[in-house]
């Protein structure tokens, strides 16, 4: 199957809670992962970004799509 979402991310399942109507499931990141952004040349360049520079990358999403392969 494939997806539209790029930022794919191997993880475990670690506990699985809830009811009749909703669960709320939580994961550990297994091994590395990569991720990726689109930003603006005015962006990129505002912050100073260069390789080799350490961020924090923090994402803004309503969803987390757990895949069973």
């Amino acid at each position: 199957m494939k997806y539209g979402a790029r930022n794919q991310i191997k993880a475990r399942v670690t506990s699985i809670k809830g009811d009749d109507v909703m669960s709320l499931v939580k994961f550990d990141v297994i091994g590395p992962a990569e991720m990726a952004s689109v930003l603006t040349y005015e962006s990129v360049a505002d912050m100073g970004l260069k390789v080799g520079d350490e961020v924090k990358l923090i994402v803004k999403a309503i969803h987390v799509l757990p895949v069973k392969d």
